[in-house]
């Protein structure tokens, strides 16, 4: 559950939804639901762990058992409530994709393209068979460089998937929601991060050394010689690039990283850089304006980059467009690859299946054409106006949440009355699928399917330039476990594939519902009002628009809540970063208090029934904590806490309840158990 902005622009973004149930029961008893999918109203209580208090640590107590009896199977990293859908939504789209490629299709059909990018990319032995071939002009391109313009040719050039200090791609303008523009960020680590450079404890050092040798390797798979040195020169460059990358916390802040630029603006941050190069040789010569991120980093990069001597920027570029192309690759360069950035950095056991990675490159090139299939088989009409329906009970909820917010104005009540109003909710799929005609895909050409497919989302992107914004885009699949929020048309997006228990069953009980889905719709709404989507307007436009003292009460609430989480310590000595994960867990504590609001008014007054020894409350409680069942292996850990904007499932179960008075009272929760909070620490946002 993340906001997207434009730097996530056509990626994905963590995001969950939540919903209530209707047409079913109330929680009081009434008409008679069908069987729910999870136990006998929504809940797997075997997987519980009575054994220990709620109070002490909830996802333990809601999870344990399940947690104690479940392994990580050995091709991924995590595995949990989210994994297990994925790998669902993966068997389904399976059986799609392998009867389209067994039936084929007309030339030029998206039946015709599923088919021969699957079929492709699944026939490792032919790409074996072609062994260096297909990448071998990328290889003499950059053999062929002399001089750092050419270099930035060649990296601004579409298809040829190198990594670069600065990266340019156009996504929306954040200050005017009807046009796109071009951004600029920086880039060009072959680690997930800055710290994994400059961190001297733990087992960094021989993450950095492991690396050196992988790099080494693969240069040796492709033909280079004096591998070791070109490796180390390699290391050596990527870590002052590092050196010159914000922390991870700094980039989340929207009002420091919109800086509009002229041309002759870009051009004076480092005048020896060949920036018209960039711009001509990606198409980009006809914008005059640029977004530019990190602004204080880019002027460094840029003259770290002609600093640097041409032939360790070759081999950077030859080690980078062979790795990020590993997957079309003969197996040899494909399994050394996997060895460093699957096993040693992630702690992944083994590859996942040729089948299963083949379904991911397919929905990368062609998502919508599998989606559109998907959809017809997968997600009922009824389903979508169920859940417009639960996103309308969730925003009355929270409104009513906004009224009563103790420590904002009501002059700006009134404008977040108004952005609340404008939320845009996208359900399950889009109206308008997208077009692949210009999209050429060949039998047996795995690397030239994958390089078109690069240089066709391009140059789609590219002609954005020249037209409106379409607010009728989705930045994700209909067949992807996932959901966001869009501050720049003010949008909450839910596709088909999240929308299904344990997050959303219409046979589960309704306080399971608002529990799950409840909550993660509620999140979504949330990231509109978090300390980054509050910048942005009913209408998207990225401004000031909360009294000043309003900002200042909210920042007092939610350094509060910062705190509460750079408690939690996921590995000996590697806490939360409070900062870099704020805006999920302030989504995921209003997405509660709300969901659990909506709960309340959905009873009516009447008390709920107690099913299977279980009140209402702790039926809603327990639904929250399921849809956060994960366990994550060690390295993934450390990943995500240095990289990622999201607590670990174990603490976006504890975190948010422990703020809620109801939850004490559901659980008995007394000042002797671990997670308690006196009434005074407790944060509500919302």
């Amino acid at each position: 559950m993340v906001t997207l902005t434009r730097r996530a622009m056509g990626a994905s973004s963590l995001a969950l939804l939540a919903g209530c149930a209707t047409g079913t029961s109330s929680s009081s008893g009434g008409a008679t639901r069908g069987a729910a999918a999870i136990g006998s109203f929504g809940v797997d209580l075997a997987g519980r762990d009575l054994s220990v208090r709620p109070g002490d640590d909830f996802f333990q107590y809601a999870n344990g058992t399940w947690a104690r009896d479940t392994q990580i199977p050995a091709d991924r990293t995590r595995w949990g409530t989210f994994d297990i859908l994925r790998e669902m939504a993966d068997n389904n789209q399976r059986v799609i994709i392998e009867e389209v490629a067994l039936a084929g299709g007309s030339p030029g059909s998206n039946q015709q393209k599923i088919a021969d990018y699957y079929n492709a990319y699944l026939d490792q032995a032919a790409i074996d068979a072609r062994g260096l071939a297909p990448i071998q002009p990328e290889l003499d391109q950059i053999n062929a460089i002399t001089n750092h313009e050419q270099a930035i040719r060649v990296i601004a050039s579409p298809g040829i998937a190198v990594t670069s200090p600065i990266a340019m791609y156009v996504g929306l303008d954040e200050r005017n929601p009807n046009r796109y523009i071009v951004n600029m960020s920086h880039s060009g680590l072959g680690l997930p991060e800055r710290e994994y450079y400059r961190r001297t404890d733990g087992v960094f050092p021989g993450l950095r050394d492991s690396y050196v040798a992988h790099i080494g390797r693969t240069l040796g798979l492709v033909g280079q010689s004096d591998t070791a040195a070109k490796a180390q020169a390699i290391m050596a460059f990527e870590t002052q690039i590092a050196e010159r990358h914000w922390l991870r916390a700094d980039r989340r802040d929207r009002s420091r990283t919109y800086n509009l630029l002229t041309r002759a603006q870009v051009q004076a941050l480092a005048p020896r850089f060949p920036w018209n190069a960039a711009f001509e040789a990606s198409g980009l010569n006809a914008a005059q304006e640029v977004v530019v991120a990190e602004l204080s980093a880019m002027g460094p990069l840029a003259e770290l980059f002609m600093a640097t001597p041409i032939n360790t920027i070759k081999a950077y570029l030859t080690y980078h467009v062979v790795r990020n192309n590993a997957s079309v690759l003969p197996t040899n360069i494909d399994n050394e690859v996997f060895e460093f950035h699957g096993r040693t950095l992630q702690g992944q056991p083994q590859q996942r299946e040729r089948w299963k990675r083949a379904v991911s490159a397919v929905n990368g090139s062609l998502g919508e054409a599998v989606g559109q299939i998907y959809v017809q088989r997968h997600f009922p009409p009824a389903a979508k106006a169920q859940m417009l329906e639960l996103v309308e009970n969730m925003r009355i909820a929270y409104g009513q949440r906004i009224d009563q917010s103790p420590w904002m104005s009501a002059e700006t009540k009134v404008l977040a009355r108004e952005k609340l109003a404008t939320f845009r909710p996208k359900i399950g799929y889009p109206d308008r699928w997208r077009d692949y005609s210009g999209l050429e895909v060949r039998a047996g050409d795995a690397y030239g399917n994958s390089k078109r497919a690069q240089i066709f989302d391009w140059n789609e992107s590219v002609s954005r330039l020249a037209r409106p914004t379409d607010k009728d885009e989705w930045f994700m699949t209909p067949q992807t476990v996932n959901a966001y929020y869009n501050p720049v048309f003010n949008e909450i997006v839910f596709p088909a594939a999240i929308l299904q228990p344990p997050f959303f069953d219409p046979n589960a009980d309704p306080a399971v519902n608002y529990g799950g889905i409840g909550g993660v719709i509620g999140h979504e709404m949330g990231h509109g009002f978090d300390d980054q989507g509050a910048k942005s307007d009913a209408q998207g436009v990225l401004r000031d628009w909360w009294n000043a003292e309003d900002v200042r009460r909210f920042e007092e609430v939610t350094t509060r809540l910062a705190a509460q989480y750079e408690q939690f310590e996921p590995l000996p000595g590697l806490r939360l970063n409070g900062r870099l994960t704020l805006g999920e867990n302030i989504g995921d504590n209003g997405g509660l208090q709300v969901a659990y609001h909506a709960y309340t008014i959905s009873r009516g007054g009447q008390e709920a029934e107690v099913l299977d020894g279980v009140t209402g409350d702790q039926r809603f409680f327990l639904g929250w904590a399921q849809v956060w069942r994960s366990l994550m292996r060690e390295e993934a850990m450390r990943n995500q806490v240095l990289n990622g904007p999201h607590s670990p499932g174990i603490y976006r179960a504890n975190g948010p309840v422990r703020n809620m008075d109801a939850w004490y009272t559901a659980f008995d929760v007394t000042p002797e158990d671990d997670l308690y909070l006196a009434p005074a620490d407790r944060v509500t946002v919302w």
